[in-house]
């Protein structure tokens, strides 16, 4: 099951002393498939685990860390603004980039997030949204739903060929009977079908 668990923005500090804190600027969560009384427990080691990670990644870098059937997917730009996603081991990564990159776009094209105080922050509702738009990679991202689509297309096409193979005695009558096959033709129709099903099982 393909499912994104949260997305957390999150400030880390570039200048000043290397155990500089790391501060949580907003977050989402979607922690239905947990059971009532483990999310809050869940959604603090998530916002736990995701600072963590920022504060051990360097500035301008990517990478996504597996914790047990976890994947958290970490972006820190050059200024120190990062990003978070906690996601199951099946959601893409290459989505999950992608994702994470458009979020901070938005993030720091609605505040000067070095300063924003917690009322505007609290007023930010689009994580939500992204949140659960991006729960089906395919229909968020364009790409994903073309691989998609070309993907539905080849077990059509395999689908297709299969009924056509399974009409071999239609076909053999067909062969024998045609005009437009010589008889070079039709023996070698013969020869091939009988050298291939002799390795068949």
């Amino acid at each position: 099951m393909v499912k994104l668990f949260a997305i957390s923005v999150i400030r880390r500090p570039i200048d000043g002393p290397p155990d500089g804190r790391c501060v949580l600027l907003k977050g989402s969560y979607d922690l239905a498939s947990f059971g009532f009384f483990q999310r809050a427990s869940v959604k603090e080691f998530m916002s736990f685990s995701s600072q963590t990670i920022v504060e051990r990644t360097s500035p301008a870098t990517r990478q996504s860390v597996k914790e047990q059937e976890f994947f958290c997917h970490v972006y820190v730009r050059v200024d120190g603004l990062s990003v978070v996603l906690v996601s199951d081991i099946d959601y893409p990564s290459r989505v999950a980039h992608t994702l994470m990159t458009k979020v901070l776009d938005d993030f720091s094209s609605k505040f000067e997030w070095r300063s924003v105080g917690p009322e505007a922050l609290d007023a930010y509702r689009d994580l939500d949204q992204t949140l659960a738009k991006y729960q089906n990679p395919r229909e968020a991202d364009a790409l994903t739903r073309i691989q998609t689509e070309l993907d539905e297309t080849k077990i059509i096409m395999h689908n297709t060929i299969e009924a056509v193979l399974e009409r071999g005695e239609k076909l053999d009558d067909l062969v024998a009977k045609s005009d437009n096959l010589s008889a070079q033709s039709k023996m070698f129709y013969k020869t091939a079908k009988k050298t291939n099903s002799c390795c068949n099982f």
